[in-house]
């Protein structure tokens, strides 16, 4: 089965970045906006039991997080993907490393850039011309990030929650 991890952040934002996905982003329907921590992978349910082992360790040995969000951005020329930029944090790209480690050991496909998605499969005009229309919008958000969660991808290609992971010890 296929799995990843991600942050969901909160609703309030997540309805501000849907409300551009609706229109922008085929994936609107497979996905809640998120930051992805971890790209899909695959996993026995043997294989499984033993990584959700290792991610509760992460979790507890994690403290709640801040956030910053104030830019949109674009992975153009690679790819037509229009996102939020979440501001680099030393506790997220700690938090990145650590689930490419020990039993979720595996190559990392990319670069790790925390971003929410906003529109992606675009034609090259339409990129550019969606980018500067984004780019307009005034953006300035924060907030605390407690927990991730590991996901599953069912068959239709839609993913939902496998569990929730909350920082810090019987936080």
């Amino acid at each position: 089965m296929k799995y990843g991890i991600a942050i969901f952040p909160s609703k309030n934002l997540q309805d501000k970045v849907n409300s551009y996905r609706k229109r922008y982003d085929p994936h609107y329907a497979l996905i809640a906006p998120h930051i992805t921590l971890k790209e899909p992978f695959e996993a026995t349910e043997e294989e499984l039991q033993e990584q959700i082992a290792f991610i509760s360790s992460i979790a507890n040995e994690t403290e709640p997080f801040s956030i910053f969000i104030n830019k949109v951005g674009s992975f153009h020329p690679v790819n037509n993907v229009i996102y939020l930029k979440v501001n680099d944090s030393e506790q997220l790209k700690s938090l990145h490393d650590q689930l490419y480690t020990g039993p979720l050991d595996h190559q990392q496909p990319y670069n790790f850039v925390p971003h929410l998605t906003m529109g992606q499969k675009l034609s090259d005009e339409e990129h550019s011309d969606v980018l500067e229309r984004l780019r307009m919008i005034d953006i300035e958000h924060e907030e605390t990030i407690d927990r991730f969660q590991l996901l599953y991808q069912l068959e239709n290609g839609s993913w939902t929650v496998y569990e929730t992971f909350r920082f810090g010890k019987g936080v």
